[in-house]
């Protein structure tokens, strides 16, 4: 363990001296993840969007402190620092988040997704519930069978990773390269609308466009299979999700509506619905996360 802290410690003096980690699945992949919060508080897995990283989970560094919360936000295969795994499915998140608890010497945590995060702590729950104290997903894609719409873009990229991920790879690859040069509003436009891009701070804005850039700079693949499991069926029964779930969304959210986040929560055994009339996609985020650190903490008492 003193050789994994030492680890964490020189990777993370490379990167504006964030506690890091990279460390192997027992299928021998590299999986990457940060630690924010209180060192020796309540651990909660955070799994970041589609595309994300780590990095991500910066936003709640110091609500975490606050709230005694040890957030340990991971890369998923193919963002940021950790390895590819073009075959995986939903079901394999056990695999990928049981590494970064073995590190962490944590045997359970509670889990939060983002966005395309929140299938994979559903899954997570479901397949690996040992693993798990409860879950909060935000403004979480649904599967295809709940969904009402989605924005055209989306459509497109979840067809062409499927026919043609190298195309999508090679836009990618230009969109980062872009990103990292422009404003952070070219990012955050993906996720907000302009009236939400205007209540944006400049730090949150920032950070916002580093997570972007980071979940891209190495590879391209973990958005291309995202994008494609995504697209289909999850492989697993929502029905098995036993722990409690809480699901957060905003009602102006265009990526994932609130009425697909509505069916959702009424085929979970036991979840709860709240919905933010006036946020969107990211403020859905912003808005939620002081209380669900609260309520993660106050779970493990």
């Amino acid at each position: 363990m003193e050789d994994a802290r030492a680890e964490r410690a020189r990777i993370g003096s490379e990167l504006d001296g964030t506690d890091e980690a990279v460390v192997s699945t027992d299928g021998g992949r590299s999986v990457s993840y940060a630690e924010y919060g209180a060192s020796d508080g309540t651990p909660l897995v955070f799994l970041h969007g589609t595309p994300g990283s780590r990095l991500l989970g910066e936003l709640f560094d110091e609500d975490a402190r606050r709230s005694g919360v040890r957030l340990l936000a991971l890369d998923r295969p193919g963002y940021g620092r950790s390895s590819p795994w073009p075959t995986r499915t939903l079901a394999d998140t056990g695999e990928f988040v049981a590494a970064v608890l073995d590190d962490a010497g944590v045997s359970r945590a509670g889990v939060v997704g983002f966005s395309g995060g929140g299938p994979h702590a559903l899954a997570l729950a479901a397949t690996r519930g040992d693993l798990v104290r409860e879950v909060d997903v935000v403004a979480g894609a649904t599967p295809p069978s709940l969904r009402s719409t989605r924005p055209t873009a989306l459509r497109l990229l979840e067809v062409l990773a499927g026919t043609a991920p190298l195309l999508v790879r090679g836009g990618l690859r230009a969109q980062r390269w872009f990103a990292e040069r422009a404003s952070p509003s070219f990012v955050v436009s993906q996720y907000t609308t302009s009236d939400g891009q205007a209540e944006l701070s400049d730090d949150v804005a920032e950070l916002v466009k580093r997570d972007f850039v980071e979940a891209l700079a190495r590879s391209r693949r973990g958005f291309v299979t995202e994008s494609r499991l995504l697209a289909r069926e999850w492989d697993f029964p929502v029905t098995e999700v036993d722990r409690r779930v809480r699901l957060w969304h905003g009602g102006r959210d265009s990526n994932v509506p609130v009425e697909d986040a509505r069916r959702m929560a009424e085929r979970l055994p036991n979840a709860r619905l709240t919905a933010f009339e006036e946020a969107d996609h990211l403020h859905s985020l912003l808005r939620s996360g002081s209380r669900v650190l609260v309520r993660q903490a106050s779970a493990a008492d």
